[in-house]
């Protein structure tokens, strides 16, 4: 396994050097968000390149978390180029300039991510290092599991995209659909698509990763950070926040609109 993650990890690191090293020309460096599902799959398929064979669980794993980052990085990508620089980094940032900026972007933003990758795809880099593995009872679960995920994740997105691009919707909560049962039916989504990936090898060992990956949706970068900023910006949030739960969807009580 270790010789596996040496070689994600280098992989990795190029193209996370060489996105720093852009960011640098541009002036912005929130573009990296794009790169958070492609990071693994570089991470992956480096790993992955060079084994002799793999098992059909191994490469359901590759296909799936292909299938994922692919879909992510196109959705965030055309996010960027639609707005530009992410307010979040701007915060993150600060008033450095200069070398100083560049510097501590590298670690704080490039760095960061990349470390977070290696530690979130364990998973998948422990399956590739096994032995061939045939689809068990585990791995048909674990595909489900990211099925629901993917579902939650690529239809909250588009909702979400659908309602911010009618002008008559600017500045109110969307409260129907996906986002009628819970306040973030994407972050929920990328928590079960990593759970059903980690499911199709189910190493108790490496249960670290999709906790860790919960963690940060559900307790650090994910619902809090974007809360703090909705309740200040859209004055309809306090009462969703009152009647959608935050993370783990439940039937809505009744039909909602945008408020």
């Amino acid at each position: 396994m270790q010789a596996l993650y040496m070689d994600g990890a280098l992989a990795l690191g190029i193209a996370i050097l060489t996105l720093w090293i852009i960011s640098i020309f541009r002036g912005h460096v929130s573009f990296i968000d794009a790169f958070w599902g492609t990071g693994f799959i570089i991470t992956s398929l480096a790993a992955a390149h060079g084994l002799p064979h793999i098992g059909s669980a191994q490469a359901v794993v590759l296909a799936l978390l292909s299938l994922w980052g692919i879909r992510l990085s196109y959705h965030l990508l055309k996010r960027y180029l639609a707005h530009g620089e992410d307010y979040r980094y701007v915060k993150i940032i600060g008033k450095r300039e200069g070398l100083s900026r560049h510097l501590y972007s590298l670690g704080i933003v490039f760095v960061l991510q990349g470390v977070l990758i290696l530690i979130i795809v364990a998973p998948v880099i422990g399956l590739l290092a096994q032995a061939p593995q045939t689809i068990d009872i585990f791995s048909i679960f674990g595909m489900s599991v990211w099925a629901v995920g993917l579902f939650f994740e690529a239809v909250g997105d588009h909702q979400l995209a659908r309602f911010k691009a009618d002008p008559a919707n600017q500045g109110k909560v969307l409260t129907s659909g996906l986002w009628a049962w819970t306040r973030h039916p994407n972050y929920f989504g990328d928590a079960c698509v990593w759970w059903g990936l980690w499911l199709i090898g189910h190493d108790l060992t490496l249960i670290f990763a999709p906790i860790l990956m919960s963690f940060i949706l559900m307790k650090w970068s994910g619902v809090p950070m974007l809360e703090r900023s909705l309740r200040k910006r859209r004055p309809g949030y306090e009462a969703y926040m009152e009647s959608t739960p935050a993370f783990f969807p439940r039937p809505p009580k009744k039909r909602q609109k945008g408020i």
